[in-house]
């Protein structure tokens, strides 16, 4: 396992984070819809993870009903007495609970958000706090005073982003900068061969800023597993074959293409579909760590072989231009005078 700054940070995490979003089973009501694995598997998931050198693992309060996926890791902490060797990453903002505050990141919310996933990780702080979705009807530097406190009072010690707009963030990092509070790290981001989109502003201003991406959805639901095959049905038992309307998202010419391209690469080396996937984020200079998932050791497995899989610069071309993003106005324009850029 390699090892890599988180951000512009001084702490050290595995190159792939193991995310706990399919931790503990979870019901219809759940953010998981019923596909996840029983505490006692997530916790062997989660023994192999560090036995194989994963020192980070991320969830969100969300995962589950009332929590679960953060009661899952909680448990595991206590049990295992692992907490100090693990990198703890969760998220909030979306909704837990009832009432008009029940979503949202607000300074109310975020502080009883906070000592809520304390309580249920049963641990005396979070190493990085992300919020899961920029929230619009909260004024940016309500949300950052709020964070900056908990860093302060050592709660929190680093903040993150996830999904959030390039002008936002741009909005934050300013915010932070003039009035001298605790600064987004990560950017937490859809992002892989498939879904290339934050290439075209995030990507640059991650890099401008010292920022880290944290990919999420790196082998884009599984498609780029390559356990699926064009003009026939996803397998029932899958996370694209439960849900028709996802595999349509992917069932598209151009993303056949990539998969075609993928295979062809792992042919050449010698390596699986979804270890090369992972393989060509890692080889992005501001990505810190892919997040992926695994609801079993076997999945878990497959998974690794990706942190240790050095693609060559061939390789690497090969399915950028497989990829390619269509970058619009004024990106296109831009790129066509600067190509570099």
């Amino acid at each position: 396992m390699h090892y890599r700054n988180l951000g512009g940070a001084g702490v050290k995490v595995s190159s792939l984070c193991l995310g706990a979003m399919t931790f503990g089973e979870a019901d219809e009501k759940s953010f998981m819809h019923k596909v996840g694995s029983d505490e006692s598997t997530a916790h062997a998931v989660l023994d192999r993870a560090l036995d194989k050198g994963i020192n980070f693992v991320d969830t969100a309060d969300v995962y589950g009903q009332d929590g679960l996926s953060e009661r899952v890791l909680g448990n595991w902490f206590e049990q295992r007495k692992t907490r100090d060797k693990m990198v703890l990453a969760t998220k909030f903002r979306f909704t837990m609970g009832d009432g008009p505050n029940r979503s949202g990141a607000s300074r109310y919310r975020i502080v009883k958000c906070c000592e809520d996933s304390l309580r249920r990780l049963k641990t005396d702080r979070i190493d990085l706090y992300q919020i899961h979705m920029q929230d619009i009807t909260v004024p940016e530097e309500e949300t950052l005073r709020a964070l900056d406190d908990l860093v302060r009072a050592g709660k929190v010690l680093y903040i993150g982003c996830s999904n959030y707009a390039a002008y936002r963030l741009m909005d934050s990092l300013w915010l932070a900068k003039t009035q001298h509070l605790a600064r987004f790290i990560t950017l937490q981001a859809q992002y892989s061969l498939i879904s290339r989109d934050i290439e075209r502003e995030h990507v640059p201003l991650c890099r401008t800023n010292g920022l880290g991406i944290l990919p999420w959805s790196p082998l884009a639901g599984g498609f780029l597993t390559g356990k699926f095959e064009q003009g026939k049905p996803p397998a029932a038992d899958t996370r694209l074959g439960m849900k028709t309307e996802r595999f349509s998202r992917y069932d598209l010419p151009r993303n056949w293409a990539i998969l075609d391209a993928v295979r062809a690469v792992a042919a050449e080396v010698g390596s699986t579909p979804a270890a090369v996937s992972l393989a060509w984020l890692l080889a992005k200079p501001q990505v810190t760590s892919v997040i992926f998932g695994a609801r079993t050791i076997e999945q878990l497995d497959a998974n690794l072989a990706g942190a240790e899989l050095a693609l060559s610069p061939k390789h690497v071309e090969a399915l950028d231009k497989a990829s390619a993003l269509d970058l619009g106005y004024p990106y296109a324009f831009i790129a066509a005078t600067q190509p570099a850029w």
